[in-house]
């Protein structure tokens, strides 16, 4: 971790909510004048889309139905690693963009389904910002989670996650319902092994719990709304968190455990903005003392 140069990374599984909680980290940062870079947890995928799919095919071919984005050896986490130890000592570092779909292909100029070329981080940034799948991950390989200041894990009940992937990869990339299950049998295997001991890594976690039936998640019509949920906010280290405050200041929240809160699902951007954007002081403050 660097006192000059801070990480807070966002980890999340697909589907789990990570683009929206950027949404409320930029919100932040726009309003207290911050100057973050970002990089995306796409950016460090091993393959493109059709190296991808030729290991894939390779991988069940050999017998091995367990490989995914998910998987460590699909992603360059030592690149990754990198990236975060040189900005922790130099405020400097490198990303790259993979290109999802055609409207991506036409802001970056390049192919859906390949990477941008690697692009050294604008000079002058307060802090680096990941979202990703990855950003506390802690193994034999790499530890990424001792080198991010702040962590957060975004984390959903895994009903609701597969509600969420199910309608988003069916209506927006053209999946059929069958695909998208080969895809989440696919990649439980690493969702358990890769995905959930970051979480034990993460500083605060956002657990979003439906409160209406999601117990056949195949066949469920829509998703749950902020409305139909609530959100389980835990600390990993509670000290110094104004519990009273936060339960006085958001409508319909208490606390469930000495290290957590729940709150209302439509409260969940609020509870964020309230409990971050001091930590996010904090940092940079830090930062510029250092």
């Amino acid at each position: 971790m660097s006192h000059k140069h801070p990480i807070i990374s966002v980890t999340g599984s697909s589907g789990a909510g990570t683009t929206t909680v950027k949404s409320t980290f930029d919100q932040i940062f726009r309003r207290e004048g911050i100057t973050a870079v970002s990089i995306e947890g796409d950016a460090f995928h091993r393959y493109d889309r059709a190296a991808m799919k030729a290991e894939l095919a390779a991988r069940l071919a050999a017998g091995d139905a367990t490989f995914s984005h998910f998987s460590f050896d699909a992603n360059e986490l030592q690149a990754l690693e990198q990236i975060f130890r040189v900005y922790g000592e130099t405020g400097r570092g490198q990303t790259r963009h993979y290109v999802h779909d055609d409207r991506e292909a036409e802001r970056w100029g390049t192919p859906p389904g390949t990477f941008t070329d690697w692009a050294p981080f604008p000079d002058g940034s307060d802090l680096l910002f990941y979202e990703g799948l990855h950003g506390a991950v802690a193994n034999d390989s790499v530890n990424l989670a001792a080198l991010a200041d702040l962590k957060i894990g975004v984390v959903p009940v895994i009903n609701l996650e597969w509600i969420q992937k199910i309608h988003r990869d069916s209506a927006q990339r053209g999946y059929s319902t069958e695909a998208v299950t080969d895809t989440i049998l696919r990649r439980m295997h690493a969702y358990v092994h890769c995905i959930c001991p970051q979480f034990t890594q993460t500083d605060i976690n956002f657990q979003r719990v439906p409160v209406v039936d999601t117990s056949n998640p195949f066949i469920a019509r829509w998703i749950p709304t902020a409305d139909e949920s609530l959100v389980v906010i835990r600390f990993r280290n509670p000290r110094g968190i104004d519990f009273p405050y936060l339960t006085q200041m958001i409508d319909g929240s208490w606390m469930s455990r000495a290290n957590s809160i729940v709150v209302p699902g439509p409260k969940m951007d609020l509870a964020m903005q309230l409990i971050l954007t001091p930590m996010i002081l904090r940092l940079t403050h830090d930062a510029k003392r250092a």
